[in-house]
């Protein structure tokens, strides 16, 4: 467990080609992932507004949830510089849930902790990095209902999955609420 950030649940790799990263996790045993293609969330980077075309696939591996990302369009993002530096992809986050990120970080700040808030999506997300030692970074997730809604359904799927039944599967945000599809 992280000192600073209480448990990390996440992994979040940056991928050149989603397919290709789902079926290498999938021939591991790992699944099923449930995939967002396209989606064009409103964020900043570096303080700068940005909306960047991402397919983002999630699945569980025990209690720690795996996501791919790969990234369609130029817009400069996290996603974008960590592939210039490893073109294959690769562990660009680990997260962790927190309950108000603009606290979190004045904890950061207030106990030394020197960070440099890289990207965020709202209130929501915030991809943070070290700036003494910057690396992977850490991602700041708030728990918020539909996010818990959503990793919840998606590791008990995992929990009941064959490792070969239906391992690509959708989110359906088209109610307000995710549905996945079985």
């Amino acid at each position: 467990m992280s000192v600073l950030f209480g448990p990390l649940i996440q992994q979040g790799y940056v991928v050149p080609d989603i397919d290709r990263a789902i079926s290498h996790w999938v021939a591991r045993g790992v699944g099923p992932f449930f995939i967002e293609e396209h989606i064009r969330p409103p964020g900043e980077y570096d303080g700068r507004p940005i909306q960047p075309d991402l397919s983002a696939a999630f699945a569980f591996s025990g209690d720690q949830q795996i996501e791919l990302i790969q990234q369609h369009d130029e817009t400069p993002t996290v996603y974008r510089d960590f592939l210039k530096g490893h073109p294959t992809g690769g562990l660009q986050h680990l997260a962790a849930w927190v309950d108000d990120i603009p606290a979190t970080l004045a904890e950061l700040a207030a106990a030394g902790h020197e960070y440099r808030v890289r990207q965020r999506f709202g209130d929501a997300h915030a991809y943070i990095d070290s700036v003494q030692r910057p690396g992977v970074m850490v991602q700041l997730m708030a728990r918020i209902d539909l996010m818990t809604e959503l990793f919840d359904a998606i590791e008990s799927a995992s929990k009941s999955w064959d490792g070969v039944e239906s391992p690509l599967r959708r989110i359906d945000w088209s109610s307000g609420r995710p549905k996945l599809d079985d």
